[in-house]
């Protein structure tokens, strides 16, 4: 196959090209070369700009397109729009942001989705090729996946992965637990423990993704893991036994912790208040991927694997994850706290 990847140097598009290469594919790569230039000296590259400058894919024919770079509806109508009839399909990296009503487990593709009028879109990222602070992200992420369809219709591959995890994931979402425990020690854990989770390692999803691509498969999926249900508990204790760690966990209600003004989500990943009523978010039904060859590796794997690229790393600003100070206090005023609360 003919494989055009927009981006495709950097997280998962890197994995997608990899995955390509793997599996005998010809790839072409479109993006600003901007973002490690020099990996995959030998396959095709066009340089052009989303927002500005798509010259380069004016000529030539591919038996696929994956997008994983359309974050506004403009920037995914004009690229559709000019690959239309010189692509056999167009695969649209979405999210599983784009559902609304998250009350509940088990969202499926059928599920409604949050919407935002197109003129209001367009006004608010004018001249723009994300939105702005990531305010309306999974709005302006169903926009995209409207305008493709419109491009392509009954040859769209709509795909709304949950959060992807490492390695080559800069956001340190996932490994913060990873590297929290393999510090040891006595860990902050969030919550109740049987609270349900969702990730998919990007291999996993790129693997899939390039094998939906040769089927030539169309619709909505979405695109999470692991293949059973995983709570918090397990997952920390998973990252425990296979880092061999000393680390203790110190189970602290959300209560508390929001009264302490600790995040969730991105100070402490993974993280959902139940009180936010977001149940679904971390518990996608991703039965439709799996019967369509989505499969994954071992969560033990992933742990391993993000470790070794993480030591591996210069040390970086922390995006992602509760300070270990902050860590400390919180933990000294659960201790202290009157024992009927």
């Amino acid at each position: 196959m003919k494989i055009l990847i927009l981006g495709g140097t950097r997280f998962l598009g890197r994995f997608l090209t990899e995955s390509a290469i793997k599996r005998g594919h010809e790839v072409t790569l479109f993006n600003r070369g901007k973002e490690n230039p020099g990996l995959f000296p030998d396959v095709g590259k066009l340089a052009g700009d989303r927002g500005s400058d798509l010259s380069a894919l004016e000529e030539g024919e591919w038996d696929a397109v994956i997008d994983t770079c359309g974050f506004v509806p403009r920037v995914a109508r004009e690229s559709a729009k000019l690959l239309a009839g010189r692509a056999g399909q167009y695969i649209f990296i979405s999210s599983a942001s784009v559902y609304d009503e998250l009350e509940s487990p088990g969202i499926s593709e059928e599920h409604p989705v949050s919407r935002l009028a197109l003129p209001d879109a367009e006004e608010m990222t004018k001249g723009k090729t994300a939105p702005p602070n990531n305010e309306y992200y999974g709005e302006l992420k169903f926009l995209c996946e409207q305008e493709v369809e419109q491009q392509f219709p009954g040859h769209s591959l709509i795909v709304r992965p949950g959060l992807i995890v490492e390695p080559y994931d800069f956001t340190g979402r996932f490994s913060y637990w990873v590297n929290r425990i393999a510090n040891g020690g006595e860990v902050l854990a969030p919550g109740r423990k049987g609270k349900q989770i969702q990730f998919i390692d990007v291999r996993d999803l790129a693997e899939w993704v390039i094998h939906m691509a040769e089927q030539q498969n169309s619709g909505v999926f979405n695109a999470a893991g692991p293949g059973s249900a995983l709570t918090m508990e397990a997952f920390l204790g998973e990252c425990k036994r296979e880092l061999k760690s000393d680390a203790e966990f110190a189970w602290v209600n959300e209560a508390f912790l929001l009264e302490s003004e600790v995040g969730f989500c991105m100070e402490l990943p993974l993280w959902i208040p139940d009180s936010e009523q977001m149940e679904g978010f971390l518990s996608l039904d991703i039965h439709k991927a799996q019967e369509a060859g989505l499969t994954f590796r071992p969560l033990s794997e992933t742990i391993r694997d993000t470790r070794e690229w993480e030591l591996a790393q210069e040390p970086r600003e922390l995006k992602a994850g509760l300070a270990r100070d902050k860590e400390q206090g919180v933990l000294d005023k659960w201790r202290s706290r009157e024992p009927d609360n």
